[in-house]
């Protein structure tokens, strides 16, 4: 019961959720004139149910976030342990807590060799935030000021803050914000499905030659360091050829440009490893974690960094940037819990495990079909790209956003989508029969998808 409504939601009537929520809640990307609105109450493992009680297939883990699944009470206990112990209190200074602690040392000992300092954030957007400053800062350090241009990739996505929006290589995250961050070079990201992009070349071959001849205009002694997705969520599932990262590394090591991997997708297990980066043989000088760290339940991120980095940017009166919530005991305990789970109930095992059956099963049961382009996997991170036009590859009319909806509607199915593609990432404790439900809801709608982007 709040003061003040005098509403108690438990025995609210969906309908004036509804009209509450569009009155007072301003949601991002809600297309103007939708007056819908599904009304999430409870959730347990991979389902969740609306306040109508209806029962939902959770296949996008949220936001690609909830790694061990929905209701656990391990989660709540952590928390509430914590809360009552020591609930909150900052790392700055001298000042630093128990947890903040032992999840530091949790997530370097997980993670490839080299990475041994933990800058905390509260979440992706603060991370890559954090780590475009190290990255300047660094340089300024070291006497290189000049240092201060930073090279991403067409169709990344790092956030939504002035800097990482601006590293984000969408327009819908500058169009209309600008001025944005000065200084960022966008480069094309390797993409096995869209070989138009490469006019014939090996993708990895035209990329790497893309990357030194941006450098060479640019001049290496003007560039703070690249920063990339070691696999591309936001525009779904983008694999890339086993040789793109280890070229890129080698390209950069050479001028002295640190490599920023954002890992804020796909750490902690999303495609089977702790830290994707193990997939490539690369170890980053900067990795941004979030989203699964502490599987959504409590807001938390974390930066792992170079001790070179952490010791130049660390020296004479230290990092001056710190967030209020830095090191969150509470955030840290859950986090611990979290890495917990997902080691003890092998979860990692399972993303691979489970993630190759699912893509077979979309892949038996989807390509073929007319508005079905591509099924892309990497443990439990896929994606299904629709398109108009099986030659050219191109978008659907209208993108994606009905399909998605059909999958809500008509299947009972939760996904994320994008201009191009229905994204697939349910929590890492997806079992067969699981699977076999959203292979089956993925072919009940898409079997009915025109390539005009209506579903009949």
């Amino acid at each position: 019961m709040t003061a003040a409504t005098g509403i108690s939601r438990s025995r609210h009537a969906t309908g004036e959720l509804v009209r509450l929520d569009r009155e007072r809640i301003l949601h991002p990307l809600l297309p103007d004139g939708r007056e819908d609105r599904t009304v999430l109450v409870k959730g347990e493992g991979c389902r969740v149910w609306d306040a109508d009680g209806r029962e939902y297939l959770d296949a996008s883990a949220v936001l690609g976030v909830m790694q061990v699944g929905h209701g656990r009470r391990e989660l709540a206990a952590a928390a509430a342990e914590q809360l009552g112990r020591l609930d909150y209190f900052h790392t700055w200074g001298t000042i630093t807590n128990d947890r903040a602690i032992e999840l530091a040392t949790r997530l370097t000992d997980l993670a490839p060799p080299g990475l041994d300092r933990v800058f905390y954030t509260s979440g992706g957007s603060e991370g890559n935030e954090i780590a475009l400053r190290l990255a300047r800062y660094y340089h300024h350090r070291k006497g290189a000021s000049g240092r201060n241009w930073v090279l991403s990739r067409h169709t990344a996505y790092h956030g939504i803050g002035y800097g990482s929006g601006s590293l984000s290589g969408s327009p819908v995250y500058q169009d209309g914000f600008g001025p944005v961050v000065p200084n960022v070079h966008f480069l094309t990201p390797p993409h096995p499905y869209q070989k138009q992009w490469y006019a014939g070349e090996d993708p990895t071959d035209f990329c790497v030659r893309e990357l030194e001849a941006a450098i060479e205009k640019i001049g290496p002694e003007h560039i703070a360091a690249m920063i990339g997705e070691p696999v591309m969520g936001g525009y779904g599932a983008v694999v890339p050829p086993a040789d793109y990262w280890p070229r890129v590394a080698e390209v950069l090591r050479r001028h002295g440009i640190l490599l920023i991997f954002d890992e804020v997708v796909t750490a902690f297990g999303r495609t089977g490893r702790w830290y994707s980066a193990e997939h490539f043989g690369v170890v980053p000088d900067i990795l941004v974690t979030a989203k699964g760290i502490t599987s959504g339940y409590i807001p938390h991120g974390a930066v792992l960094v170079s001790e070179e980095v952490s010791e130049v940017v660390g020296a004479e009166g230290g990092f001056p940037i710190g967030f209020t919530y830095t090191g969150h005991p509470t955030a840290c305990a859950v986090a611990l819990a979290n890495l917990d789970i997902i080691e003890k109930e092998g979860l990692l095992a399972n993303a691979t495990g489970t993630g190759a059956y699912l893509a077979a099963g979309l892949r038996s049961r989807l390509l073929g079909l007319p508005a079905v382009g591509d099924v892309r996997q990497i443990g439990l991170m896929l994606a299904v790209q629709l398109v108009s036009d099986q030659e050219t590859g191109a978008d659907l009319p209208g993108g994606t956003l009905r399909v998605a909806d059909a999958l809500r509607e008509q299947a009972g199915i939760l996904v994320r989508n994008n201009a191009h593609a229905l994204i697939v990432s349910p929590p890492l404790v997806l079992d067969r029969g699981t699977a076999d439900k959203i292979v089956d809801g993925f072919r009940f709608v898409l079997e009915r998808l025109g390539t005009d982007g209506s579903v009949r």
